[in-house]
């Protein structure tokens, strides 16, 4: 599962590093980005051939969804059976994304409650998770763009926290992933190889949506507490 990330380099940054063209989005930094909430994601623009940097919200909206306020809007998608999911199967054909991460945090059960850690890149570069996007219209023609992030088991670096992780594709893997070059998707969904991530225990303050702020990051021991 992933349910939080963080996501505080400016768009300029991101749209070098995937090399999207276009205008660039107005967003603020966050550490602390939760669901229902707009981030950054990669998306090819299929007209063009280009890759765009767009915000779009957190939570998928099916393009079939008949009542906005009933839907689900399912933050994380697992890629064992997304393909086959009514719910992802077209997103999964044609509307594939990178959403990119500073890094993403999960909880693990302790004697007081769910310690909270922060999962990062060992080798200090952002984070591609491997994203899905939808449009959804409503009746007065005004689209919503969401999307969900993909799953799969846990690797070695993540299995004494938690069972499942973000799918993390490699710089080698974006351009399949977004469609420009042909590949059996299933290949890209896979565990990252053991040492790629890192952690460390960080303050319950990232338990709040609404607390944000570099200091969510900073070992649990240094007392960043902002509640």
């Amino acid at each position: 599962m992933c349910g939080r990330f963080a996501a505080q380099l400016p768009p300029e940054f991101i749209s070098r590093l995937f090399r999207t063209n276009g205008d660039l989005p107005n967003i603020a930094a966050s550490w602390n980005v939760a669901p229902t909430q707009p981030a950054m994601v990669v998306r090819l623009n299929r007209d063009t051939g280009e890759r765009n940097l767009d915000v779009l919200q957190w939570g998928l909206v099916p393009y079939f969804t008949k009542d906005l306020k009933k839907a689900q809007r399912p933050i994380n998608a697992r890629s064992e059976t997304a393909a086959g999911s009514s719910v992802f199967r077209e997103a999964m054909k044609k509307r594939r994304c990178l959403v990119p991460a500073t890094a993403f945090y999960e909880w693990k059960a302790v004697a007081d409650g769910k310690q909270p850690y922060a999962f990062a890149r060992t080798d200090g570069a952002p984070l591609a998770l491997a994203g899905l996007w939808e449009a959804w219209r409503d009746a007065a023609g005004e689209v919503l763009r969401t999307f969900t992030i993909l799953t799969t088991a846990a690797n070695a670096d993540m299995a004494p926290v938690h069972n499942r992780m973000p799918v993390i594709l490699e710089e080698e893997e974006w351009r399949a992933w977004l469609g420009e070059v042909p590949r059996d998707l299933l290949t890209l969904l896979h565990p990252a190889a053991d040492g790629v991530l890192r952690s460390w225990p960080v303050s319950r303050a990232v338990n709040n949506v609404r607390n944000d702020g570099a200091a969510l990051l900073e070992p649990a021991a240094a007392d960043v507490s902002l509640l």
